[in-house]
């Protein structure tokens, strides 16, 4: 599947989990709702290794560093993230969630001795521009109190572990570790920490009687997490985690979308704007614009 497709397939069901995951936290424990959305997840991952007879082994270091994807990137970054989505709102959520790309970039350069790419900094910045102007309405309605606190911090924590998570699982793609086992196993060894965290925070496990929670559920695990997963994954090997991290950007734009068919979301013309400076960001991110590919700098 060519890089433009990976991208496409990510941010069209990432795009839509967001309404999803409204029916996960208003049900369930955050810590709770993602373990059994990873437990699906992993069970899907590791039924298709047996019928495809995938091989599983990897080495102990591999193992090692999947310990810490699995707790990085699907247990800490999705509890906070559900948690965030408790006491914000989507759209400052969608607007932090842009500095993931930048994080991507420092940590690159730290962790991997990878040069910050000038053409994917600059390409961030229209998207950060474009998504406040797509989301101004939402702003100037937004409640300043003490939950708004708690869920950017949540949300800082949530963003923050997943740039952690995206770099390391570069590096463990760039070793020649394959995708699907390597989700498998991070997935896997991500349910210990989430259920761990989930019991000893005295998190209930009553099911939901709402049949909505268990349609979603479905939907996250299997598309949100082994398709779009398995998607955002090759794509972060084949480019990179700094520009693979661009859909954090599009994919709130695939969110408006739906939200136009079936909420009449009411679009204005600063919004539009908005959304043609976040392509356009997406654009220059990926080396698509002469004006920023000769001679970009890297550093």
């Amino acid at each position: 599947m060519s890089n433009p497709m990976l991208f496409a397939v990510t941010c069209l069901i990432w795009g839509s989990t967001w309404i999803a995951i409204n029916f996960q936290i208003s049900e369930l424990d955050p810590a709770v709702s993602v373990a059994f959305r990873f437990t699906i997840a992993a069970c899907i991952l590791g039924l298709w290794c047996l019928l495809r007879r995938l091989p599983l082994k990897l080495s102990l270091q591999t193992h090692k560093q999947l310990v810490l994807v699995g707790l990085l990137f699907y247990t800490l970054d999705y509890t906070f993230l559900y948690a965030a989505q408790h006491h914000i709102i989507s759209a400052l959520l969608a607007l932090l969630s842009s500095t993931i790309i930048y994080i991507n970039v420092v940590l690159r350069r730290i962790m991997l001795g990878k040069p910050m790419r000038f053409e994917v900094i600059v390409g961030a910045s229209f998207g950060l521009l474009g998504i406040f102007l797509i989301f101004i309405p939402e702003f100037k309605n937004m409640d300043m109190n003490e939950g708004l606190v708690m869920g950017l911090l949540f949300a800082s924590a949530s963003f923050l572990s997943a740039g952690l998570g995206n770099v390391v699982s570069e590096k463990i793609l760039d070793a020649g570790t394959p995708v699907i086992q390597m989700n498998f196993w991070a997935m896997s060894y991500s349910l210990i920490f989430t259920y761990g965290f989930a019991l000893f925070s005295g998190a209930s496990f009553s099911l939901p009687k709402e049949p909505n929670f268990y349609y979603a559920l479905v939907y996250l695990a299997l598309f949100g997490s082994v398709l779009a997963f398995g998607a955002y994954m090759k794509l972060l090997q084949q480019i990179g985690s700094d520009k693979a991290a661009y859909v954090v950007l599009i994919y709130p734009i695939v969110a408006l979308a739906i939200s136009t068919l079936f909420e009449a979301y009411q679009w204005t013309l600063v919004s539009a704007l908005g959304v043609i400076i976040v392509l356009f960001g997406n654009a220059v991110a990926m080396g698509k614009v002469a004006m920023f590919m000769r001679e970009a700098p890297e550093i």
